[in-house]
């Protein structure tokens, strides 16, 4: 059982930053805010929600499609950089692959470890994408029907699944896709600014790495990126300053009221520079960087604790930047025990100094070794 514990420091709650303590065991328990002087003291250490990142496809040199145990190593890998809720994420390949890596995630959720990230369900990134879009997927994609969606479904719990609109039936597919508990998202499109508005009225919610595998924001013909940011409450953007620039990150913020930080984590996440698995391909991570052959950009090696001082850096507030690592994503799944430092809130918790250097995290009241490989 977690044993009851109590830090101190800044922490940002949901009205804003207090200084105090948290008292928590697996959920916090009360919030001790002594005064509201003293709350921007920079000699404190913060405290802020525990991050949740719904785009992570591997880590410590493992790729989620590889099955098996691999999801267990992809949560305590990303459970050492503040992540402490995350969704599993495949690969366009073949059904069987699929199959087999859906199966490796659920037997890891039947039988979680408690020192690691929840993992919170499947993000289905392939294989229902445009080819002409694949970005580093390889070229294996097929249309997606209900039948095969359900037959995923039931193996472990798809909570985001990315989808190419413009593709045969998959607007008409979305009311049903949502029934299921499914939050679609438009990704790895080559469709128009007016598919993904069509997809958006059906029920669609959200857009996947925004700006990158799809159609862009040109003036005269605009695609779907353009459509995110005159439509969406909620999108996802990879802050590792390789994808996106800066400066586009700020427009995306001010453009879209909800947009959060992903990963898209690949096995070199964590690792030395080298090649690496990406589902049936590979990548190389040189200089932070994680690319195919080809040099195309191929995922990424962020950590969700870099995203937040990214974030800080392009110029957020460490309170903005906060939300756009936790608790954002965290409603967007409809997670509605963490996100936040609240009483009753699940005990997760990072903790970092002046410098936004993590110093302890706790995932539900559990300590986490942030020195164990």
């Amino acid at each position: 059982m977690t044993q009851p514990r109590t830090l101190y420091g800044r922490i940002l709650t949901p009205l804003g930053w207090r200084r105090g303590h948290v008292h928590f065991d697996t959920q916090v328990r009360q919030l001790q805010v002594d005064d509201h002087s003293g709350a921007d003291d920079t000699t404190l250490p913060v405290i802020l929600p525990g991050f949740v990142d719904l785009h992570v496809h591997g880590g410590a040199g493992v790729d989620l499609m590889q099955g098996g145990d691999v999801a267990r190593t992809i949560a305590h890998t990303h459970a050492r950089f503040g992540t402490t809720t995350l969704l599993a994420t495949t690969m366009t390949a073949g059904m069987d692959e699929i199959e087999q890596a859906l199966q490796g995630v659920a037997n890891v959720m039947a039988a979680p470890d408690a020192d690691a990230a929840d993992i919170v369900g499947v993000h289905l990134e392939g294989p229902f994408i445009s080819p002409q879009r694949l970005g580093a997927q390889p070229p294996r994609t097929v249309e997606a029907t209900l039948a095969r969606v359900q037959a995923l479904h039931a193996l472990a719990p798809i909570r985001v699944m990315t989808l190419a609109p413009e593709i045969g039936q998959h607007t008409a597919l979305i009311p049903a896709l949502a029934a299921l508990g499914i939050r679609v998202q438009v990704g790895h499109s080559a469709g128009t600014y007016e598919d993904a508005v069509a997809a958006l009225q059906a029920g669609a919610v959200g857009f996947t790495h925004l700006f990158n595998g799809m159609t862009g924001v040109d003036h005269y013909r605009p695609g779907i990126a353009a459509a995110a940011l005159a439509h969406a409450q909620y999108a996802e953007i990879i802050p590792d300053l390789q994808h996106v620039h800066p400066g586009v990150i700020r427009l995306a913020a001010r453009a879209i009221p909800r947009l959060y930080a992903v990963t898209d984590a690949t096995a070199a996440t964590g690792m030395p520079d080298g090649e690496y698995a990406l589902g049936e391909q590979r990548v190389h991570k040189c200089m932070g960087c994680v690319r195919l052959a080809s040099g195309s950009l191929a995922g990424s090696a962020l950590t969700m604790d870099q995203a937040l001082r990214n974030l800080v850096q392009v110029g957020m507030a460490l309170a903005d930047a906060s939300q756009r690592v936790s608790t954002f994503p965290a409603d967007y799944l409809g997670l509605a025990d963490r996100g936040r430092i609240a009483p009753d809130m699940r005990a997760d918790l990072v903790v970092v100094d002046a410098q936004l250097q993590l110093q302890q995290v706790f995932a539900a009241g559990t300590a986490i070794d942030l020195h164990v490989a």
